[in-house]
Order: C-alpha cells, then structure tokens, then sequence
C-alpha cells in the first residue's frame, strides 16, 4: 500500500509526510473517522514510508529498496500488527494473540486491501464469537518492543480496532504510551474512540479521517481496474455516502442486482397474492443458495425496502436504485408505508441474523413470506 493507493485522504496524507519530513513524528498517532475512509490503509502506507530507506525527500516510498520489498507482503520485521481475534486458546492464561491470525491478516489485506470488521470476522470464522484484543497481546507487543529495530529505524505498531481492547491490554498499553521504547511509532485506529481508554486517547495526536468527497469516489470508479462509465459510477459515488467499502459494496450490489431483484419482485408478488403454494417453492429454491448469498440476498431485499420507502417522498436525490429497479418501484414503492416499514425491515433483518446463526434456511424463508403477507396489506 502506498500513499497513491488511498482514495481521497490528500489533506491527511500531506500532514504525515510534512511531520515524517521534518523529524516531528508523534510516537502515538490516533486515526478515527467514519468506516471504510481508508484509516488503515493510510496507516500501511506511512508505515511504508517511515520503514523505506531511499525515499529522500520525496512525497512517496521508492518501492525498490529492502524494506518497501518486505512491505510488499506486509512481512517487515519492524512492523507489528495488533487486530481483534476470536480467543481459540486452549491453555490457561494465553489468549490468541494477533500473531496466532498473522497469516490469515497479511492474506486477507493483500487481497482486499478496503475491508471492513464484519468482513474480518468472516475472514477468521468467528461465527456469534465476540473478537477482542486480549491481555496477551500486550505481553506480546511489550516484549516484541523492548528489542532493538532489527533495521536498525523506526519500530511501528498498528492497532487496528483500538476500542476492542480489553481493559487489562488497554492498562497494559497505556504504560508503553507513557514511557515509549525509543524510536517507536503507535497507530492506533479507531471508527469509535469515544469507546476508548479517555487516557489512552489523551495521549495520542488524533489524525481525523473525513469522508471521502464524491468526485474522488467517481474519479476511483472510472479509473482502469473498474472502468465505470461516469453515469454508473456517481450514482454509486452518492450511494456511497463518502465511503468506499459501500462503494465496493454497491458494486458488488450491481453486479447481482438483476438476478436479486428477479427473486424480490417473485417474493412481493406472491405474498401480495397470498399464493402459498408458490411460496413454499420460493422458499425452496432460496434455501439452495449458500449462505453468503442468502445473507446478501436479504440484504438487498433491507435496501430495496428502504428505497422504496423514499421513493414515496418524491425526492430522487434520496435514491439510489438501476433503471430496472426504479420502473418495478414506480408502482411498487406505494405498498411500503410508514404502517409498515418498521415491520418489513424487521422480518428481514431478523431472517438475516437467523440465516448467520445457521438456523435452517427453508424454515427461515417460508417464516419470512408468512410474516410479509401480513405486513403486505398494511
């Protein structure tokens, strides 16, 4: 990750370089700011650019030298990740530790590079298991700083999810915050660090992320790699809310919407008709789907309610939604109403949570339609 490779962060990015520049980098840096803003992404690359050797005076890493190389596969031996972890520990008084997932992190990243914590927690199978930064971590971190720099620079460590720590690493942290090993740099990354230690948070110098402007999401999206035509990728720009992981999000949402809305406008028309018949059958064919598509599936069903609810306010630059989906809206979107949305989002959203706990799916879907029926003739 390089600082060219961070949609829309210049203003923060310019500050990093001009303080790495000038020798006044803090040795406790907070980055917050809403979800998907590119925190830890900004944070790889000033790692990058602290480690690399021959970058001079320039506004970027060289890309060439020992350490950019090693930070190519996220693999530099001065570089120390912190992230939250399901505790899959079976020996009394160590908890899993960052290190334990240290494969599954770098894999993950490299390949998604914009990721968000739901989709970590899929990464490492967490199920309905809280992740938390343990008090072994602290150990971990502590021992791993009272070495010297193998490079013989900086040492950086990354906190990606800082609020996840629990109290006892929080504590163990702050003392490291208070006394720094010499020549070491914290990145702690945070969506809520109202939700952090106030002392921890006190002695760090925030770095505040805003969203990303919507010209910098177009601009992203017409690039080569997704080559949008700039139509497509304002509407997606203005869905995306300043935010790039529900830009890749509606991407992703376009790339299924057909087939997703073929199965929608089928459900909304059979439980208007109460046709229960064809929606044991619907609910049949929903439940051959794998899990992950039925999870989208209702999620797209959650967005399309919500979008016709707006519909009815007659304000199209609320609305998100393809051609297709706003000509079935036009007659659709008056059947969601202020009687019924409450409910309508609630079946879907709890067939959602029902489906991730693994609760038998054709029982899960023809629940759903009998539910929707009901709220249907609201």
């Amino acid at each position: 990750m390089y600082f060219r490779d961070i949609i829309g962060q210049q203003e923060v990015i310019g500050r990093l370089i001009k303080d790495a520049q000038a020798g006044t980098v803090p040795h406790a840096l907070l980055f917050t700011g809403p979800e998907g803003t590119g925190k830890l992404q900004t944070a790889i690359a000033f790692a990058r650019y602290l480690l690399c050797r021959d970058k001079g005076n320039n506004a970027e890493s060289c890309g060439t030298c020992p350490s950019c190389v090693k930070m190519d596969k996220l693999v530099h031996p001065d570089l120390h990740f912190v992230f939250p972890v399901v505790n899959k520990s079976k020996t009394a008084g160590r908890s899993t530790t960052s290190d334990d997932e240290i494969a599954t992190w770098r894999e993950f990243f490299l390949e998604n590079r914009y990721f968000g914590f739901e989709d970590w927690m899929n990464a490492i199978d967490a199920d309905n298991k809280q992740a938390r930064i343990f008090v072994t971590e602290s150990e971990s971190i502590t021992s791993k700083l009272a070495l010297k720099s193998v490079e013989g620079g900086y040492k950086i460590v990354i906190v990606w999810h800082a609020e996840k720590m629990k109290a006892e690493c929080a504590n163990s942290l702050l003392k490291l915050l208070e006394e720094p090993p010499s020549g070491t740099v914290f990145m702690l990354i945070s969506d809520t660090p109202e939700q952090m230690l106030e002392t921890i948070v006190s002695r760090t110098q925030r770095v505040e992320f805003k969203r990303i402007p919507t010209d910098a999401i177009i601009t992203a999206l017409t690039a080569p790699g997704y080559g949008l035509d700039p139509e497509t990728a304002g509407k997606i720009a203005h869905f995306s809310g300043g935010s790039w992981l529900k830009a890749r999000k509606a991407l992703q949402i376009n790339a299924e919407s057909e087939e997703f809305l073929d199965h929608f406008i089928q459900l909304m028309r059979l439980t208007y008709g109460r046709k229960l018949k064809e929606l044991k059958s619907w609910s049949e064919d929903m439940a051959g789907g794998g899990r992950e598509w039925q999870k989208r599936f209702l999620d797209y069903c959650q967005r399309m309610i919500r979008e016709n609810f707006i519909c009815n306010f007659h304000e199209p630059e609320l609305n998100y939604m393809t051609d297709r989906e706003e000509q079935f809206s036009t007659r659709f979107a008056p059947y969601v109403n202020e009687k019924n949305i409450i409910g309508l989002m609630g079946v879907f959203t709890d067939a959602q949570r029902d489906i991730e706990q693994n609760v038998n799916s054709k029982m899960v879907f023809f629940d759903l339609t009998l539910k929707t029926i009901m709220l249907m003739k609201q």
